[in-house]
């Protein structure tokens, strides 16, 4: 079982508003090693909603102190990268999620979404890349990398991507149905996995990887860390209703990162009684930092209100 010690809330854009681009939310915080002297974590953020009610989202970046990861050193002045061309799958936001350095360059995997009519959005993957060390991204196409298919026809999203040996893993999230709950509707999506030689091309079937505790659970960006000789996972889980719907934590674990058992108890990490996170836990990115094992993840009302981080103190073999 893990134990984790949440170390607080870092960044909070509806307090500060740096930016105009910039004024709620920060979501899918990904760190990322730019040197010796900073981790930035990029984000997915929004400005104030449009005269149509209606919001787009921006990818950016805070920047931390490396040995104070508390404190932030540095915001974007400008979004990583542009939104699509109209009728683009990413004319209204972009979400990045993971990074992966490949020699000098740096690939950014990321949802990017547009508006429907009846439902609210559709959401597909795409790749940019980065030839400046992280600062800022170019498209590889104005397509996505992964998008839908005669097995998941209604939408792809929540990147992550590692590349170990000579493969790629990416897991992602698949839609699998929309509901209607008293006429609003809720998307039901669950984690898969697709595989590539050159993080490029991409071979998946869109069959869920993590059982789920009821039918219509919805399950989140999917984590996966290596620590104790096999790998663990942490990933964020719902229900679609709007009663039941906010984000918890669970964990997976797996020898060969083919299949995955499920036990959330061994997450070891819960909302807080009060606070920013005492609803939700959601969008949760672990990584190895110094010999320190971090997560970032957003809290209550879907990261509205900025990310924040935990560090693991703690990992006992279950029995």
């Amino acid at each position: 079982m893990f134990s984790w010690k949440k170390l607080g809330i870092i960044f909070n854009p509806t307090i500060s508003q740096p930016r105009p681009w910039m004024q709620e939310y920060a979501q899918c915080p990904t760190p990322f090693v730019l040197n010796e002297k900073v981790l930035r974590v990029y984000i997915a953020c929004r400005p104030q909603r449009g005269t149509d009610m209606q919001y787009v989202s921006y990818p950016g970046y805070v920047d931390l102190a490396r040995k104070d990861i508390l404190r932030v050193v540095g915001v974007a002045d400008a979004p990583l990268m542009p939104l699509g061309n109209p009728g683009s799958f990413d004319e209204f936001g972009i979400m990045p999620s993971s990074f992966v350095r490949r020699g000098d360059e740096v690939f950014t995997y990321y949802s990017g979404w547009t508006r429907m009519q009846s439902v609210p959005y559709t959401l597909a993957i795409g790749l940019a890349v980065s030839r400046d060390g992280g600062k800022q991204f170019e498209k590889i196409g104005e397509g996505p990398v992964l998008g839908l298919s005669l097995a998941e026809p209604y939408f792809v999203t929540g990147p992550v991507v590692r590349a170990i040996g000579d493969q790629w893993h990416m897991w992602y999230l698949t839609g699998r149905k929309w509901l209607f709950d008293g006429g609003k509707p809720e998307p039901v999506y669950q984690i898969a996995r697709a595989k590539s030689s050159d993080g490029i091309i991409w071979r998946r079937d869109g069959v869920p990887i993590i059982p789920t505790l009821s039918e219509d659970e919805c399950q989140d960006i999917f984590s996966p860390f290596f620590l104790g000789g096999k790998w663990h996972a942490i990933f964020a889980w719902r229900q679609p209703s709007a009663l039941a719907g906010a984000y918890r934590l669970g964990y997976a674990s797996s020898d060969d990162l083919e299949t995955w058992v499920r036990d959330d108890a061994q997450a070891g990490i819960e909302l807080s009684e009060t606070g920013w996170d005492s609803q939700m836990m959601c969008y949760p990115q672990v990584m190895e930092l110094d010999g320190r094992i971090l997560m970032f993840y957003c809290g209550n009302a879907f990261g509205r209100e900025g990310f924040g981080v935990a560090e693991l103190t703690g990992y006992t073999v279950p029995t």
